[in-house]
């Protein structure tokens, strides 16, 4: 007769959550962010206190920045470990489908429990509650699906029986690993079953490394063997795979340039002599120049986004060739690619022991030190003091007070695309950017993610304006716990990036910054007392000098440090890039638009669908 425990599907799910351990003997779930609210206070809520010295549960402010934090602290760890959110039934399940969607299109586990409506529809309709008059069975929480790698709806006890090995599944596996949406129905949550004591054992979950396909890493070598300018597109799996030191010695071994997508970079070093350096719209001049001419384009780890790709305009050579080795088939196939799917440590290893000593014959002598020559003079402090500072200068002031240990990251607006550029990436996991979804609001909840992942990193988080209001209340969680983090708020009035775009297709300044937005000028936004008022330490600085300075008190700091700097919205780094598809009217009574929509069709005709 099998053993069993009886406990309520709350407790079951506790339990089991805090056995599953991974590779190196942690528990997979580091813990749970929870707000509490009719539909998950009274089952999981119970369930979480009994085990609070187990499995600790953090309180946020926001359902889908707590989600937000959950995912940087995967994004930190490679995959290894990961975090639980739950909340209540209604808007506060809904908060989290964004952050849902972020962690889906990065590839990033996170547990997501939302509370749902009863099981037994006694109650109904139920405060919160969508009713859908054509189907009985839709809820809000459906509204999952599309941004879960797998979704189950509880309705039973014993569904966590099935549910959960499904749920661990998905999240450490590296070709489906994304985010899990397990729908609690919370009369269920609290109702009891009899479990098999057997399916609390502790388990450990070892990420599968999946060797190449012997015909598959064949084909892969004789592609490269036959390409005269091959070069290696280096994504986020590169880290994920712990493939950095492989990716280094195959580079080396046979002579392939490597650049480097936002989620690659820091696979190299930024001074690694064949690191080209950042690929795309927001690249540089080396991994472009080298991109347009190559005949072989190696993915590794990466699912090409267009900003990647230039929407596929940037690999110009007519005989070109896309190769991916990518862990997921589906992205291995990506745009009639010849695929190696494989792990990408063990895949870089395998292909480098079948190309033997082949080196390419190709060289970049001289793309590096030039494009250094044109970029690294913006970032040095302006030489007049009352011009407004410009994003690229304060990029550098951070640089120059950065130390090995620091970790920059961002996700949205200007930063992202001068920091791909600018930033000297050291050592893997020295740069973090989520710019796979580019979500606002990712930023300072990221940072605590960080923090809370590797506690011995000095984390700085650059943020604008914009993104600091549509979400800055993990700044006040983040004082309440004594996380250290820093914030540089780059204060361009708007969303200047957006703005630059909006002129960029010809269109007029309009509703992107607060001059152009209707009462925009009677905004006086405050941000170092709004972050004073949340119990961070802060200070608003008023030119780089004085921004180095306050940058180099910051480990006298406890807690979240914000410093906030006043910017000009308009200028970026016009070196470098490629073009980008954003669609411009094809009819406007504007000469700049129609213009635009010239620029536009002369690009379109240079994009590839091959």
């Amino acid at each position: 007769m099998t053993d069993t425990i009886r406990l309520t599907a709350a407790q079951a799910l506790v339990k089991y959550i805090a056995a599953q351990m991974n590779e190196d003997g942690d528990p997979f779930i580091a813990g749970c962010w929870a707000i509490f609210g009719h539909g998950n206070v009274a089952g999981l809520g119970e369930a979480l206190y009994a085990a609070r010295e187990d499995l600790p549960t953090y309180r946020g402010h926001n359902e889908q920045t707590m989600a937000h934090c959950a995912i940087a602290y995967a994004k930190q760890l490679r995959r290894k470990r990961t975090m639980a959110v739950t909340s209540s039934i209604g808007p506060g399940a809904t908060n989290m489908v964004t952050a849902a969607a972020l962690a889906h299109v990065n590839r990033l586990p996170v547990l997501l429990l939302p509370g749902d409506v009863f099981a037994n529809r006694g109650p109904d309709p139920v405060l919160q509650q969508i009713e859908n008059p054509a189907d009985g069975t839709a809820g809000v929480n459906d509204t999952f699906k599309t941004v879960s790698r797998y979704f189950d709806r509880i309705t039973r006890p014993e569904h966590l029986l099935t549910a959960l090995p499904r749920a661990f599944r998905t999240m450490t596996d590296p070709a489906e690993c994304g985010p899990v949406t397990l729908s609690l129905c919370q009369d269920v949550q609290a109702e009891a079953y009899d479990y098999p004591v057997s399916f609390f054992e502790p388990k450990t979950w070892r990420p599968r490394r999946i060797r190449p396909d012997e015909v598959e890493l064949a084909a892969m070598a004789d592609l490269v063997k036959s390409a005269k300018r091959p070069v290696i597109v280096a994504g986020g799996g590169v880290h994920y795979s712990g493939a950095t030191e492989a990716l280094r010695s195959f580079a080396e071994a046979h002579n392939v340039p490597v650049t480097e997508t936002q989620a690659g970079k820091s696979a190299l070093p930024w001074d690694h002599p064949l690191n080209l350096g950042p690929i795309g719209v927001t690249g540089g001049e080396p991994a472009n120049t080298v991109c347009a001419e190559a005949d072989l384009v190696l993915g590794v780890g990466t699912r090409f986004q267009d900003f990647t790709t230039g929407s596929w305009g940037l690999f110009a050579n007519p005989e070109r060739r896309i190769a991916c080795l990518n862990v997921a088939a589906y992205d291995a196939a990506k745009h009639n690619a010849a695929p190696l799917v494989a792990d990408a440590r063990v895949g870089l290893e395998e292909l480098g022991a079948a190309l033997g000593g082949h080196r390419a014959p190709a060289g970049v002598d001289g793309l590096k030190s030039d494009w250094f020559g044109k970029v690294d003079p913006l970032t040095d402090a302006p030489a007049d003091s009352n011009q407004l500072p410009t994003d690229m200068q304060v990029v550098g002031a951070v640089q120059r007070q950065a130390n090995v240990n620091t970790v920059a990251m961002c996700a949205a607006g200007t930063m992202p695309g001068e920091l791909h550029k600018l930033w000297k990436a050291g050592k893997p996991g020295s740069y973090h950017m989520e710019y796979g979804f580019s979500c606002m609001g990712y930023e300072i909840p990221g940072a605590m993610g960080i923090k809370m992942a590797e506690p011995e990193r000095d984390v700085i988080c650059f943020t604008g304006d914009g993104t600091y209001m549509m979400a800055n209340s993990e700044m006040a969680t983040a004082a309440m716990m004594g996380i250290d983090f820093t914030v540089v708020v780059t204060d361009n009035r708007g969303f200047g990036c957006i703005n630059r775009l909006q002129m960029g297709t010809g269109g007029a300044e309009f509703n992107c910054l607060l001059d152009h937005a209707i009462g925009g000028e009677n905004s006086k936004i405050d941000f170092a007392a709004h972050a004073a008022a949340m119990g961070a330490t802060s200070v608003k600085v008023g030119s780089i000098a004085e921004l180095e300075e306050a940058l180099a008190k910051r480990h006298e700091i406890k807690g979240p440090y914000v410093v906030v700097i006043d910017t000009d919205p308009y200028p970026s780094t016009e070196h470098g890039g490629t073009w980008w598809e954003v669609g411009v009217p094809e009819v406007s009574g504007r000469d700049e638009v129609r213009a635009a929509r010239a620029k536009y069709e002369a690009n379109k005709a240079t994009q590839r669908a091959d």
